[in-house]
């Protein structure tokens, strides 16, 4: 019966020499089956969860075919809080500008209309009697959320430095317009399509209709100032003058009867304080003709087109 011979030790040059081989494959092994780093978000529609705030939220994801890096376009939902259907609506705009779509739900338990319409700075928005309003904590304020759920796309997506526009509509809408009032942000621009109210340039409507009844601290000329030169967009349509979910209490009917007539003169307000005081004036205003209450309908208009590549214009 043969018998293998023993095996003899290695010299240790060539002892040596094995080794740095054995690391190298080893080595080697490990880059060719190691993973690639690569974005977390797939090319088309797609659903995730986000962390931000310490909340956790679905958000459903668009990438465009062949996607470059664009910019991220975070989307707000209105009241019926059907964030897939506005993922979708946004597409065109995605597929035009190679924007990555991401569309959280803030569902109503736990972002009821004071927390979302209102931007959660106040609970009791309507209180009588009261000559100034408690704030709530910082860490409830929609303004701190949306910039968290911004940091959390951009780490889903692999490029914490994405720059990115706020863009909501209806409801959405409403709560950007407080939003930009009181929370700084670095977005190419804030862009608000059909709200039912906004927060007025003025000191004296009361609050979430206007800066009166808020701590001095929040809402004073300096706070005025800042919220005139946020880069923020209005978006109207011209058939939006329907009734049906329209803020009907009075601080909202006083911006006027319906939502198209509100965002004109909600704009034109503001054009005029930020004229008479001197101050510099970042919004603008695009309005499309024959388009409804319709979140599909304004993203698709040739408008919001062209107010998505004006703030994307270099500066």
């Amino acid at each position: 019966m043969l018998r293998p011979a023993p095996r003899q030790p290695l010299p240790p040059r060539r002892l040596a020499s094995a080794c740095r081989c054995g690391w190298r494959a080893l080595l080697l092994g490990w880059i060719c089956f190691a993973p690639l780093a690569t974005a977390a978000l797939p090319e088309g529609s797609g659903q995730v969860q986000l962390t931000a705030g310490g909340e956790t939220f679905d958000a459903w994801t668009y990438k465009p075919a062949g996607y470059r890096g664009g910019p991220l376009l975070m989307v707000f939902h209105g009241l019926g809080r059907d964030a897939a259907a506005y993922r979708d609506a946004a597409r065109p705009l995605a597929d035009r500008f190679g924007l990555l779509v991401v569309a959280p739900l803030f569902d109503a338990k736990r972002f009821p209309g004071w927390r979302y319409h209102s931007a959660g700075l106040v609970r009791e928005r309507f209180a009588a009697g009261v000559e100034e309003f408690p704030l709530e904590p910082v860490d409830q304020w929609a303004g701190p959320q949306v910039l968290s759920l911004v940091d959390a796309a951009r780490q889903a997506e692999g490029r914490p430095g994405l720059g990115y526009l706020l863009l909501g509509h209806s409801a959405g809408g409403q709560m950007l317009s407080r939003v930009a009032a009181f929370t700084p942000t670095a977005a190419r621009g804030i862009l608000i399509a059909n709200p039912s109210s906004f927060l007025w340039p003025s000191l004296d409507r009361r609050f979430p209709y206007g800066f009166g009844g808020l701590p001095e601290r929040v809402a004073d000329e300096a706070a005025l100032r800042r919220y005139l030169n946020q880069p923020l967009t209005v978006i109207t349509g011209t058939a939006d003058t329907g009734a049906k979910d329209l803020d009907t209490r009075p601080g909202a009917m006083a911006q006027g009867a319906n939502r198209h007539e509100r965002a004109i003169a909600f704009y034109r307000e503001a054009e005029r304080l930020a004229r008479s005081r001197g101050w510099t004036f970042g919004w603008q205003l695009y309005i499309v003709p024959g388009a409804g209450h319709s979140a599909r309908e304004m993203f698709a208009a040739s408008p919001a087109g062209t107010a998505i590549a004006e703030r994307l214009r270099p500066r």
